[in-house]
C-alpha cells in the first residue's frame, strides 16, 4: 500500500473532485460518511455519547459532517468549534451552515452525563496540513481530550502531528480514522504516543492517479505482501527448498544460533547447516537434531571455511566480537559471494570497521536493531533524518537495511517498506536471531533480497500476532517465534486463497 505525502494527498483529492464531477464539499461528506459508517458499526448503541472538538479548517468541516450525521442517527451529540484552530473554510463554513439547519447548537459549554465507557471524543482540530505552531488555546483543548476518560477517535491524524517534523503535543488517540492512505508520521518511533489504532478508510480517490503516482514510501500488510509469498511446489523436496547456512554461537551465547538456525528450517528450507565453535557441537545436535554442524574453534569461531555451497547464509547470532573472529569475518567477506545476511556480532564488527563495507556482497541484507543501526551509520536529529540517513545509507553501499523496530522498515535505495505485523511480544532476547534465520532460509529457497527481507520481516511479526492470544505478551518469547511459523504461514494462506 502506498504512503503519500501532503502534496500528492492534496493533488489526489484535486483528480478526484475533476475527474469524478464532484465539488470539494461532496468529497469532504464522502468522507466524513466513511467515517460515521465506522462509528455506527463500532458503537452500534445509541446510548454513547460523543464530543467532537472541531478546528475552523477542512478537518473540522469533516467533524462537522460526523456530528450531523450522529446526530441525525440519534446518538448523543456536543460540538465545540475551537476558533483558535485555524481560519474558516468555505467547506467549513458549508458544514457549519447543514449543522444549524439540522438544529444542532455549538460550543454550549454544558454539562452532560453518561455511563462508564459510554463517552468518545471525536478529534477533529487540525488535518494533514498543519505546519505551524498551535496556539496555547488549542494546546488546552488538546491537553483536555488526553485527560478525558472516553475514547479518543482522530479522523484523519492526531491533531497536532506534523507530517514532516518533530511533534512535541498532539492528541493521544486511541483509534485514528485515515482517509485512504496512510501517513508517514503514524509510523515513526516518536510518535508512538499519539497513536494507538490505525483504521485506513478508503473514501474513493482516483485510482489511475493512485496507480501511477510514485512514492518512496510503502505499507507493508498483509494484502499486500501476498504476490512475494512462493508456496511450497507439491513437488518439491528438500534439494529444491534450498540450503541455508547459519554461522554464529560463541561460548554462552550458543542459544541464538541454535534460535536462528531453527527459525531458517521452520521458513521453509530444505536443508540447515549450523557453523559454530567445538563448545556448541553438543548444544546444537541436541537441541536441534535437524540441523547439521560445522565446527571450528574451540569457544569462538576463529576462522571461517567449508566446502558446501549453501544458497544463502546468516552471520552473526551469538559470535561475539573476538580479535580471532573479526579477522575471521573480515577473510570471509572477500571470498564470499552467497546471499548474506548480516546481523548481532557481525554488524558490530563491521560498524567498528567501516572500511569492510565494500566486501559485502550486492544486496546484503542488514538487520540492526537500533543501537545498532547507530553504530552503522552514526547518530540522528530526528526521525525523519533517520529516514534519511538510512536510505543513503542503503544506497551508498549497496545493500538491503532492515531496521529494526516497533514498524521494522526495510529500506532499499531510496524506497521504504514499513511492515505492520507483529506487536510488543517480540521485545524480548533472542527474536531477532529468528528473524535473521527467517530471512536466511528465505533467501535459500530462491526469494530475491527485497521480497526475502519484507515478507521475513511481516512473517516474524505475524508469529506474535498469531501467539500472544495463546501466551499473553509477557509470556512470549523468541522460541514461540519458531512455533508459531506454522500457523503464520496458514494465516498467509487464508489470505490468499481469499483473493
Amino acid at each position: 500500500m502506498k504512503i503519500f505525502d501532503t502534496i500528492n494527498i492534496r493533488e489526489a483529492d484535486k483528480v478526484t473532485i475533476l475527474n469524478q464531477g464532484l465539488t470539494s464539499f461532496q468529497l469532504m461528506e464522502r468522507a466524513a460518511n466513511e467515517v460515521f459508517l465506522w462509528i455506527k458499526k463500532h458503537r452500534p448503541d445509541k446510548e454513547t455519547t460523543f464530543h467532537v472538538f472541531c478546528g475552523q479548517g477542512n478537518n473540522g468541516g469533516d467533524g462537522l459532517v460526523v456530528a450531523r450525521l450522529l446526530h441525525e442517527a440519534n446518538y448523543p451529540v456536543w460540538v465545540d468549534i475551537v476558533a483558535q484552530a485555524g481560519t474558516p473554510t468555505p467547506d467549513f463554513e458549508a458544514a457549519l451552515q447543514k449543522v444549524k439547519e439540522a438544529d444542532m447548537e455549538c460550543n454550549l459549554n454544558a454539562n452532560y452525563t453518561y455511563e462508564k465507557d459510554k463517552l468518545v471524543y471525536i478529534d477533529a482540530l487540525f488535518g494533514t496540513g498543519l505546519s505551524r505552531d498551535l496556539h496555547p488555546e488549542v494546546v488546552k483543548v488538546i491537553e483536555r481530550i488526553n485527560a478525558c476518560d472516553g475514547k479518543v477517535l482522530s479522523i484523519d491524524v492526531p491533531s497536532g502531528m506534523f507530517m514532516d517534523k518533530t511533534t512535541a503535543v498532539a492528541v493521544e488517540s486511541h483509534v485514528v480514522l485515515t482517509f485512504q492512505f496512510p501517513k508517514l508520521a503514524f509510523y515513526l518511533p516518536g510518535n508512538s504516543r499519539f497513536i494507538n489504532k490505525i483504521a485506513i478508510l478508503d473514501i474513493g480517490l482516483d485510482k489511475d492517479y493512485i496507480a501511477n503516482t510514485p512514492t518512496s514510501y510503502y505499507l507493508s500488510d498483509c494484502p499486500s505482501i501476498l504476490h512475494r509469498y512462493r508456496p511450497v511446489s507439491r513437488f518439491a523436496h528438500k534439494g529444491t527448498q534450498g540450503h541455508a547456512l547459519i554461522i554464529g554461537g560463541s561460548y554462552g551465547k550458543m542459544g541464538a544460533v541454535v534460535l536462528a538456525a531453527k527459525a531458517a528450517l521452520k521458513s521453509g528450507c530444505g536443508l540447515v547447516t549450523a557453523y559454530i565453535p567445538k563448545c556448541g557441537y553438543d548444544i546444537m545436535q541436541t537441541a536441534f537434531p535437524e540441523a547439521m554442524a560445522l565446527t571450528e574453534g574451540q569457544e569462538h569461531i576463529t576462522k571461517i571455511g567449508f566446502d558446501m555451497q549453501p544458497k544463502a547464509i546468516g552471520i552473526g547470532p551469538g559470535i561475539g566480537q573476538h580479535e580471532e573472529t573479526q579477522q575471521a569475518l573480515h577473510d570471509f567477506l572477500k571470498l564470499n559471494n552467497t546471499p548474506l545476511v548480516v546481523d548481532a556480532d557481525a554488524l558490530n564488527i563491521l560498524s567498528y570497521n567501516k572500511e569492510w563495507l565494500p566486501l559485502l556482497p550486492e544486496n546484503t541484507i542488514m538487520t540492526p536493531h537500533p543501537k545498532e543501526l547507530e553504530r552503522l551509520m552514526g547518530s540522528w536529529n530526528n526521525d525523519f533524518d533517520r529516514l534519511e540517513k538510512m536510505k543513503a545509507f542503503a544506497s551508498a553501499h549497496n545493500l538491503i537495511l532492515v531496521a529494526k523496530d516497533a514498524h521494522t522498515m526495510v529500506v532499499h535505495g531510496g524506497t521504504v517498506h514499513i511492515n505492520t505485523s507483529g506487536n510488543a511480544a517480540l521485545a524480548t532476547g533472542g527474536t531477532g536471531d529468528t528473524l535473521t534465520g527467517i530471512i536466511t532460509g528465505l533467501l535459500a529457497q530462491g526469494y530475491n533480497a527485497v521480497d526475502a527481507a519484507i515478507f521475513g520481516v511481516h512473517l516474524h511479526g505475524l508469529t506474535a500476532d498469531v501467539a500472544v492470544e495463546h501466551t499473553g505478551m509477557q509470556a512470549f518469547t523468541a522460541s514461540d517465534v519458531v512455533t508459531y511459523m506454522g500457523k503464520a504461514y496458514l494465516h498467509i494462506e487464508a489470505e490468499l486463497h481469499k483473493k
